[in-house]
């Protein structure tokens, strides 16, 4: 899986602090995900939010490395710099939105490597993509943008063209690009499983719509 194994995301350690650099740079890899879902008019959004956010996290990060060298210590550090604004500011809330551009990922891909599908249709992703949509993204979007979202699983790529899409469009069988995509949500599951539970203990996580 060409597209979600080359820039590996490290291991998450018993503590659960996550180092914001090595976290930052394989993330950074993942926007062009959404490029293989075609629908530029729903997902290129959603991609250029994950880009920015990331790099709104990147600047927090690279004004003091040593202050910001975990995401615990990014919000622990907002908190305290911007009173009740916070967590509607900074660093924290991109990555508030961050990890649910990725829980979308995950969830998709998720439901890809379970082998959820539509039994009259196999090769098409709708069933895989409204989960996802449903789980990650769905409360947070006004009613508009839901609309706009469910609308778009029409236009989703067969499965075997989006497998082929994060092989960069060479042809593996799709046993072999099933096992990659759970090697990769083997890795980063624990990871943003993490990050959901550190915004909870610090009543960091915000509901309104988007």
């Amino acid at each position: 899986m060409a597209l979600l194994l080359e820039h590996e995301f490290k291991p998450l350690p018993a503590d659960k602090q996550i180092e914001t650099l090595p976290f930052l740079e394989a993330v950074a890899h993942l926007p062009p995900f959404f490029d293989c879902l075609g629908t530029p008019i729903v997902y290129s959004p959603v991609k250029a939010d994950l880009t920015g956010n990331i790099k709104k996290i990147r600047a927090v990060y690279d004004s003091n490395p040593a202050k910001f060298k975990t995401l615990q210590n990014i919000l622990e550090v907002e908190k305290e710099l911007h009173g009740s604004a916070w967590p509607k500011t900074g660093a924290t809330l991109a990555l508030m939105w961050l990890k649910r551009g990725l829980k979308f990922i995950l969830v998709l891909l998720q439901s890809i490597s379970d082998g959820e599908r539509d039994e009259e249709h196999p090769n098409l992703i709708r069933v895989n993509a409204l989960k996802a949509y449903e789980i990650a993204l769905k409360k947070y979007h006004g009613w508009m943008l839901q609309k706009l979202f469910t609308g778009s699983v029409y236009a989703l790529p067969y499965k075997s063209d989006l497998l082929r899409a994060l092989e960069k469009g060479k042809e593996v069988k799709e046993e072999e690009s099933i096992e990659k995509i759970h090697q990769f949500l083997t890795r980063v599951t624990p990871i943003l499983d993490a990050i959901y539970e550190m915004y909870t203990k610090m009543n960091a996580e915000l509901s309104y719509k988007a």
